[in-house]
């Protein structure tokens, strides 16, 4: 395969930088759309803007025509910086320290994405595709509720794909399955009361207490498991209630994560969850339940050709076998994926490191740039080839 059009390693970090530099922090993402739209375009590559909300939208491009479709997909949305005096450079500044590309998105995963970009308008621009289609799909809203992959399963885009590669920072491993999330908020009003009276009122922490007790031990003492994914996960990671230590609480939150896997699925969660519910409303509770996000645990064989190429391609970069495994993050494969059964080519594959939602965030500088050219070799050759 000769290429006579290719980015320079300097182009191609500018082109991260350029993405690090759009805050698209659960939201903005139509900024870095119409970017990566524009970018496109100079190369002769038309990309349709989908939106979805406010400022949030997806972005879609393909180049070739028939079949097969390869999906290519990352999500242009990246979580928040937080504390950034902690940082050692600016989070949204691209900063080059001894190899390492730093700053938010920089491994989750706008390299990913830069990447993808990268190897489409190279394989364009030097008529590498022989047959086949190759379909980007850039998408808002992964880290909270993953509304732009549902979009795009929603509306079609998935329907004709037969294999989809998402760009998540696995590193020089690839992914093949990974659990499900729920994301729940309880609510429990009750009656404000001075503490010396608490006859008068009916303090809404206590049957959440009771409740989250009962879950802890529905959820974690089960012996139901996958022998791929392991056990779910059920975890109460944010609780408030009460305002004044001398008064009984009229109002009472709480938020819990909960990590599905096949065999425990969210749909059973969600049954379990309302009986613990019903059980103390029943006896004078007052508890609503808000399921807010459900992303379904994704499990295929990991036994395809695409999978198979891309280890034998990424082993020339790692230097090594590339393994293949379960994730524990999940990915937009939860609706992408959803209902294409075992045997679906999925692979999740892109440059990152373990800095992922943390202080530093980085990527490898050259771990990025061989992905940029892993992802010509594997995509060309997989259309070319299938």
């Amino acid at each position: 395969m000769t290429q006579k059009f290719q980015f320079t390693d300097a182009e191609k970090v500018q082109l991260l930088a350029d993405l690090i530099a759009i805050k698209s922090v659960n939201d903005n993402e139509v900024t870095v759309a119409q970017y990566l739209q524009k970018l496109l375009a100079k190369y002769d590559i038309s990309a349709q803007i989908l939106p979805v909300e406010g400022n949030r939208a997806d972005l879609v491009a393909e180049i070739g025509s028939g079949q097969p479709v390869l999906g290519i997909s990352g999500h242009m949305d990246v979580v928040s910086a937080g504390d950034e005096s902690q940082w050692t450079s600016a989070p949204y500044t691209l900063t080059e320290r001894d190899g390492k590309l730093y700053g938010r998105g920089a491994a989750d995963m706008k390299s990913g994405l830069a990447a993808m970009v990268i190897a489409m308008i190279e394989i364009k621009q030097n008529r590498l595709l022989k047959q086949g289609t190759l379909r980007l799909m850039a998408t808002m809203g992964e880290e909270v509720g993953e509304l732009g992959s549902k979009k795009f399963a929603d509306d079609g885009y998935m329907a004709d794909v037969d294999a989809l590669v998402i760009g998540e920072p696995s590193g020089y491993a690839i992914g093949y399955a990974h659990k499900g999330s729920i994301d729940i908020r309880l609510t429990s009003t009750g009656k404000a009361a001075h503490s010396s009276m608490p006859e008068q009122g009916y303090n809404a922490i206590d049957p959440l207490i009771d409740l989250l007790g009962k879950a802890n031990h529905t959820f974690r003492d089960t012996d139901r498991h996958s022998e791929l994914m392991g056990k779910l996960l059920f975890n109460t990671t944010i609780f408030n209630g009460g305002n004044q230590v001398n008064s009984i609480p009229e109002k009472a939150t709480a938020e819990i994560n909960i990590r599905t896997v096949p065999e425990f699925n969210n749909d059973e969660v969600a049954e379990k969850m309302t009986a613990l519910v019903d059980e103390q409303n029943a006896k004078g509770a007052d508890i609503a339940m808000d399921i807010y996000m459900s992303q379904p645990s994704i499990e295929t064989s990991g036994k395809s050709t695409l999978v198979t190429l891309g280890q034998e391609i990424g082993a020339q970069y790692a230097g090594e076998d590339v393994p293949t495994n379960a994730i524990t993050a999940v990915t937009d494969a939860s609706n992408m994926v959803y209902g294409k059964g075992l045997d679906y080519p999925l692979a999740i594959f892109g440059p990152g490191s373990l800095t992922v939602h943390q202080v530093n965030e980085y990527v490898g500088k050259q771990m990025y740039l061989d992905f940029s050219k892993l992802y010509v070799a594997w995509f060309s050759r997989y259309l070319n080839e299938n």
